[in-house]
């Protein structure tokens, strides 16, 4: 069974935001900051034989965590780290299984191993820095996902400037959370997560006119949902655009019948 060698690291960046609902609860983590360690950028020439097994175990694992075959990705990624025992991005996926499976002292403890082995580690970084905000640790978390924004190789800014901004929306700094999506949305203008929060701070603040953009674009476009057209119609309502209103009220009605947010609509509780 063969799998792109682009895998792995791929994979472990783009599951890790995906991953907010498995972790219940605040529990404190023992963290360390980042650490200053200048390590070597590990290139092909550089992988031996033993290394290749390794990394062919974790290109498995990779897709078998995709599937959502955990524990055979965990067999895989423990098969990895057997043959190669300073593999960092086996680490790295062994964190996001052991946050999968609510292991928070294990999923620490393997993102903090991967960050000790390779200090350069974006992925790693920002996925320690999820781990963090999600329990409420978000000095800690901060601190991590600048040490991931830093790395110039580094290829996914987009996203942790993203998700370090819902994470000040969690933790009460609207103002940095602006800075955070803005920056975000520089890089990645067409991402709908970033375009509907930076939608809600401008609504939540009172500035209706410059949200409105934002949800006209994203309404207008394959990623509406219920709580798209939700804001949408409430930033109209307070611009005093019932056309609009009506129109989007007509998709919600079309579209999500069931939905909490036309039940709102139909009592008229605009909460705003």
């Amino acid at each position: 069974m063969n799998f792109p060698a682009t895998l792995t690291r791929g994979l472990v960046c783009a599951l890790a935001v995906w991953l907010s609902g498995c972790a219940q609860g605040v529990s404190r983590l023992d963290v360390s900051g980042p650490q200053d360690v200048h390590v070597d950028i590990q290139t092909e020439s550089d992988e031996t034989p033993l290394k290749r097994r390794a990394r062919i175990r974790l290109e498995l694992a990779s897709a078998y965590f995709q599937q959502g075959q955990t524990h055979v990705a965990l067999d895989e990624i423990k098969q990895a780290i057997a043959i190669d025992p300073a593999y960092a991005d086996a680490y790295n996926l062994r964190g996001l299984v052991y946050q999968r499976l609510n292991d928070l002292p294990l999923a620490r403890d393997s993102f903090k191993r991967a960050l000790a082995l390779n200090p350069r580690d974006a992925d790693a970084a920002h996925n320690f820095a999820w781990l963090l905000c999600q329990h409420a640790q978000y000095a800690a978390s901060e601190a991590f996902f600048a040490q991931a924004i830093a790395n110039p190789t580094y290829t996914h800014a987009a996203k942790s400037w993203r998700v370090q901004g819902l994470c000040q929306m969690r933790s009460g700094h609207p103002h940095d959370a602006e800075v955070s999506l803005s920056r975000s949305q520089e890089l990645d203008a067409a991402n709908p997560v970033t375009a509907y929060n930076l939608a809600l701070l401008l609504f939540d603040r009172g500035d209706f006119q410059p949200a409105q953009p934002y949800m006209r674009k994203l309404n207008n476009g394959p990623f509406a949902n219920a709580e798209t057209l939700w804001l949408g119609i409430r930033i109209e309502r307070r611009l005093n655009n019932p056309d609009a209103v009506a129109a989007l009220a007509d998709q919600l009605r079309g579209r999500f019948a069931q939905s909490r947010e036309l039940i709102a609509y139909e009592k008229g509780t605009f909460h705003d």
